[in-house]
C-alpha cells in the first residue's frame, strides 16, 4: 500500500513542530514510504535541507508550505474580526514555477501580510498559483471550517473558487482522523459530500507534529512555552486528543475504510511533484539597468536616493562615508 505524508511540521515551525527533518525521514523510511512532504507553518526553512537529506536517503522531497489566508485584505492590521481570522492552507511544489511562486506567497505574507501571523488572501494566491498543488487543510481551513460552522453552502463555493485558482487537477479537499476531536467528523462528512458533489478527490493527511506516539507528550511541553503556560494548567490549549504522530500506511487506510481513495490519492499528488532543487549554482537575479547606466552606476544611483529617503535629505559626511565604503566593497 502507498502512501505519503501530505502535511508534516518539523522543528522548522517553531515551538509547534517537534520532529527533526533527519527523524521524520528516517521514520517514513522506516514504514516503507518513498516520499513525504514538508509543510511548516508560513515558513519554507528547511526545504533545502529536506531536499538534501531526501535524495541521500533514496526518498522523494516535496517542497511545500501550510500558509495563512485571511479572507480580507492581507495588508490590512485593522483589529478587525475579519482581520482576526487566519485559515489554514497547504501548498505543494510541482515544478520550478511552483517553487518561484511559493517562495513569492511566504515572502509577501512576512513582508506586507504580516499581522500576528504571515498572511496572504485569495486573490494573492490566484496571482502565484502555477506549479502549486492545493489541499485544504486540517479543520483550522477555510472549506472545513464553514462546514463546521454549518455553512455548507459557503464550503461550496470556497471549493469551486480554490478549484478555480489552482491549475486542473491540482486542488485535493483533506480529511483526517482525530476521534476525539467531534468537529473533525463534522467537516470529513462535509468534505466527503463537497467531493461528490463537485469532483474534487480527496486525500487522508495527519497533519504531523512530531515522530512518534509517545512524543506527544514533549510536543505539548513545546506548545506550552509557544502560550505561555503551564503543562498542569486546565484551561489551556493542548493538542492531547490528536495523534499528530507520523503515521503507518496501514494506520491510516484503517482509519478510513469506506474511503480507500483517500490514500491512494496521495500518489497523485506525489506524481505531480517533480521539482529539482538546483545546488551547488550560484543563482543571482539579472536586473535590467536604465538607459545611460551602467550596473554599478545605477547601484550608485540608487544608494544616493535611498540615502535621501532615510535621512529626509540630511546628509551627514559620516552617511556617505559608510556609503562610498560599501560601494568600494562592491566595486572590488
Amino acid at each position: 500500500m502507498k502512501y505519503t505524508h501530505l502535511h508534516v511540521h518539523s522543528h522548522y515551525s517553531l515551538l509547534d513542530g517537534l520532529g527533526k527533518i533527519d527523524d521524520l525521514l528516517d521514520r517514513a523510511k522506516e514504514l516503507s514510504m518513498d516520499s513525504i512532504a514538508l509543510t511548516d507553518h508560513g515558513v519554507m526553512y528547511g526545504a533545502v535541507e529536506l531536499f538534501i537529506k531526501a535524495k541521500e536517503k533514496g526518498m522523494k522531497p516535496i517542497i511545500g508550505c501550510e500558509m495563512y489566508v485571511t479572507p480580507g485584505d492581507y495588508k490590512s492590521k485593522e483589529s478587525t474580526a475579519e482581520n482576526r481570522k487566519r485559515y489554514h492552507l497547504i501548498l505543494l511544489v510541482k515544478n520550478e514555477e511552483g517553487y518561484h511562486n511559493l517562495m513569492k506567497l511566504v515572502s509577501i505574507a512576512h513582508l506586507d501580510g504580516f499581522y500576528y501571523k504571515p498572511r496572504i488572501n485569495r486573490e494573492l494566491l490566484r496571482q502565484y498559483s502555477k506549479g502549486l498543488v492545493g489541499l485544504s487543510a486540517c479543520a483550522e481551513g477555510e472549506i472545513p471550517a464553514q462546514i463546521i460552522m454549518s455553512n455548507y453552502d459557503k464550503a461550496k463555493e470556497l471549493a469551486l473558487e480554490y478549484k478555480d485558482i489552482f491549475e486542473p487537477n491540482s486542488f485535493f479537499l483533506e480529511v483526517q482522523s482525530h476521534p476525539r476531536f467531534a468537529n473533525q467528523k463534522i467537516a470529513n462528512d462535509g468534505i466527503f459530500k463537497l467531493s461528490q458533489e463537485l469532483n474534487i478527490p480527496v486525500v487522508a493527511t495527519c497533519d504531523v507534529h512530531y515522530v512518534n506516539k509517545a512524543d506527544a507528550d514533549a510536543q505539548d511541553i513545546l506548545l506550552c512555552v509557544q502560550t505561555n503556560r503551564k503543562v498542569q494548567e486546565k484551561d489551556r490549549m493542548n493538542l492531547l486528543d490528536f495523534d499528530l504522530s507520523l503515521r503507518s500506511p496501514e494506520e491510516v487506510a484503517a482509519a478510513f475504510p469506506d474511503h480507500p481513495e483517500v490514500v491512494t490519492n496521495t500518489q497523485l499528488v506525489v506524481d505531480q511533484c517533480d521539482f529539482q532543487l538546483k545546488l551547488g549554482e550560484t543563482q543571482l537575479p539579472h536586473f535590467d539597468v536604465p538607459e545611460g547606466y551602467t550596473a554599478m552606476s545605477y547601484l550608485r544611483h540608487l544608494c544616493e536616493e535611498g540615502l535621501k529617503k532615510r535621512f529626509n535629505g540630511n546628509i551627514e559626511q559620516k552617511h556617505r562615508d559608510r556609503m562610498e565604503y560599501e560601494l568600494s566593497i562592491i566595486e572590488k
